[in-house]
C-alpha cells in the first residue's frame, strides 16, 4: 500500500454477503461476481443489514467522482469499513431488481480486490428493503461510467426543531434560505439552501430517532443514519486524536433508547451553509453539510444540483470523524452518563 494514500471522499456500500438467494439457480448464495449472476433468481437483503463506509483515493484527483468499468484509477483508502487499504475497486455491471411492490431498483457491482482476495459489494442507486425478495431482471455489464454517488446525505426529518439565531425553536420543514440560525462557530449565520428529499424509510434509508432528554435533547431528534452529531470530549480517556468528535447517528443506535424507524416514505431536510457548521438541533449540536469538490459528486444528482451553483469550498470541521467501535463506545458513555445506576 503506498505511503501516501489517503481517503479523497467516501460513499457507503451494502457488502455481497449481506444478500441470498432465495429462490433460483444460485439459491443460498450470496451476491456474486457478475459471471455467477443469473437473471430470474430472487435475492433478500439481511433484515439486519449495514451500509458500510468505503473510503476511496483517487489517482485522476479529478472530483468527478466517476467509475468506469474496467477503471484502475480508484483504491480502498484507509480508514475504510470495507475492503481493505490498497484493494483495487471495480464497476462490473449495473444490476436491476424488481421489488416486490412493483417498482426497480438499480445497484452498481463493484469488486474489491487486494493480494489476498476479492469481495463484492453493492452500491445501491436507490433504497433496497431488507427482508423481502427482489428478482434480478437485468445485468448491465456495460453502463458506462456511474456516479459514486450516495444516496444516505446528511439530514434531519420532518418535524425536528433547530435552534435560530435569536434562540427561538424551528421546526426544519419550516426553515427558508436566509434565516439566520446559531452556529458553534460563527455565531448567527443565514441558510444558504434548505433541500428536501423524499425516500424509502427501509434499511440504511430509515431515519434514527433519539427520543426526547435521551441525549439532553430538548424533543425528539430524527437523523439520517449518517448525519454526524458533535461530541466534546473531557478528560484524557479520548475516543478519537482530538477533543471534538463527530459521531453518525447510526453508531448511537441500541435498539432500546436509540432505534431505527423503518416504514412507508421520510422527509429529510439538507442543510448548507456558506461554511460547514455546527448547528444545534433538539439543542443537541450537528453538522450542516459539507460542501466541496469532493462531497459534491457523491451526493444524489438532484441534491449536488441545488448545491452545486453555490459555488462553495467548504473546509471540513476540525473534529474528528469516530469510526464504528469509537462510535459505539461513545454511545455507551454517553446513555451511561445519561442514566447512572
Amino acid at each position: 500500500m503506498p505511503d501516501d494514500l489517503h481517503a479523497d471522499y467516501h460513499c457507503h456500500v451494502l457488502p455481497g454477503d449481506c444478500f441470498s438467494v432465495i429462490s433460483g439457480a444460485n439459491l443460498g448464495d450470496p451476491l456474486l461476481e457478475m459471471e455467477e449472476l443469473c437473471p430470474g433468481d430472487v435475492y433478500r437483503l439481511a433484515s439486519d443489514a449495514q451500509a458500510l463506509q468505503l473510503a476511496i483515493a483517487d489517482s485522476e484527483s479529478s472530483g468527478g467522482q466517476v467509475l468506469s468499468p474496467g477503471a484502475a484509477t480508484k483504491r480502498v483508502a484507509p480508514g475504510t469499513e470495507f475492503g481493505t487499504p490498497g484493494a483495487s475497486i471495480e464497476l462490473t455491471a449495473r444490476l436491476t431488481f424488481l421489488a416486490p411492490e412493483g417498482h426497480k431498483v438499480d445497484l452498481l457491482l463493484l469488486e474489491v480486490t487486494s493480494d489476498a482476495a476479492s469481495k463484492v459489494a453493492a452500491l445501491p442507486l436507490e433504497p433496497m428493503a431488507p427482508g423481502q425478495g427482489h428478482t434480478l431482471i437485468g445485468i448491465d455489464e456495460a453502463p458506462g461510467a456511474q456516479r459514486l454517488a450516495d444516496i444516505t446525505s446528511l439530514a434531519f426529518g420532518r418535524g425536528t426543531h433547530v435552534t435560530l439565531a435569536d434562540g427561538r425553536q424551528a421546526r426544519v420543514e419550516d426553515l427558508q434560505p436566509g434565516d439566520r440560525l446559531l452556529t458553534r462557530d460563527h455565531g448567527p449565520q443565514p441558510l444558504r439552501r434548505v433541500i428536501k428529499r423524499t425516500v424509502r424509510a427501509v434499511g440504511p434509508y430509515a431515519p434514527v430517532v433519539i427520543p426526547n432528554e435521551t441525549l439532553g435533547n430538548a424533543g425528539d431528534l430524527i437523523l439520517s443514519q449518517h448525519q454526524r452529531l458533535f461530541i466534546y470530549q473531557r478528560g484524557e480517556d479520548r475516543l478519537t486524536a482530538t477533543a471534538e468528535m463527530l459521531v453518525k447517528a447510526a453508531y448511537l443506535v441500541d435498539d432500546e433508547k436509540i432505534y431505527i424507524r423503518p416504514g412507508g416514505y421520510t422527509d429529510f431536510f439538507t442543510l448548507v451553509f456558506d461554511h460547514h457548521e455546527v448547528i444545534y438541533a433538539e439543542c443537541i449540536p450537528v453538522e450542516s453539510l459539507e460542501v466541496n469538490s469532493a462531497t459534491l459528486a457523491t451526493l444524489p444528482k438532484d441534491i449536488a444540483r441545488e448545491v452545486g451553483d453555490a459555488e462553495l469550498e467548504h473546509r471540513p470541521h476540525i473534529g474528528t470523524e469516530a469510526d464504528r467501535i469509537a462510535g459505539k463506545a461513545a454511545r455507551d458513555r454517553l446513555l451511561k452518563d445519561r442514566n447512572p445506576r
